[in-house]
């Protein structure tokens, strides 16, 4: 009885509970730093899915806007096909001036 308890004590006293408890602490730290990288990847996460949204929106604003251009420059080149150069010298004049609107738009901003 008296022998287990001394035994007991002595192992105690030998030091193993120091790395016990140097254990313990280590291992308290790690998972804090293992729950702040775990709750830094799930922002990450968000942060792809909202920029990978962001850039599909702004691919269909670009396609869009290709076709309007497209059609524009089809209409252009049916316009200058024919005689009207006229009318051809007054539509560049026109888009050159919503391009300064533009412009001055966007450096006003």
């Amino acid at each position: 009885g008296d022998g287990a308890a001394a035994g007991s004590y002595g192992y105690t006293n030998s030091g193993y509970s120091v790395y016990e408890e140097e254990n313990d602490r280590l291992t308290e730290s790690l998972r804090t730093k293992v729950s702040a990288i775990k709750s830094l990847s799930i922002e990450i996460g968000t942060e792809v899915k909202n920029q990978n949204k962001i850039l599909s929106e702004m691919e269909n604003d670009f396609d869009s806007t290709g076709g309007l251009l497209g059609a524009t420059m089809g209409r252009l080149r049916t316009l200058s096909r024919g005689s009207q150069t006229k009318l051809l010298c007054y539509m560049m004049l026109f888009s050159l001036f919503v391009f300064f609107v533009i412009y001055w738009i966007i450096k006003l901003r």
